[in-house]
C-alpha cells in the first residue's frame, strides 16, 4: 500500500467512526469528538488526494475539514464561556 492509500484509509475510517457513532446516538453532531474526528479525517483525506494530484477532493475535503474546524472552534468558545 502506498503512503496515500494509508492516509485515505485512515481518514475515511476516522470520518465513517464519527458517521456511525452519530447514528447510534454515541456522539452528537454538536459533540466536540464529532468535530474533531471530521477535522482529522477530511484533513487526512484532502492530504491524501493531494499526493494523487487529485484536485476535486482535495476542495471537498478542505471545504469539510474547515467546516468541522469552525464547528470546533464555536464548542471551544462556548465552553469557555460557559466557564
Amino acid at each position: 500500500m502506498s503512503t496515500s492509500d494509508l492516509l485515505a484509509s485512515a481518514g475515511v475510517s476516522l470520518l465513517l467512526i464519527a458517521f456511525y457513532l452519530n447514528l447510534k446516538k454515541l456522539i452528537s453532531t454538536d459533540s466536540k469528538w464529532y468535530s474533531t474526528l471530521n477535522l482529522s479525517g477530511a484533513a487526512l483525506c484532502g492530504y491524501s488526494s493531494y499526493l494523487v494530484q487529485f484536485y476535486p477532493f482535495v476542495f471537498l475535503n478542505a471545504v469539510w475539514a474547515i467546516a468541522a474546524l469552525i464547528s470546533l472552534f464555536k464548542h471551544v468558545s462556548r465552553e469557555t464561556i460557559i466557564k
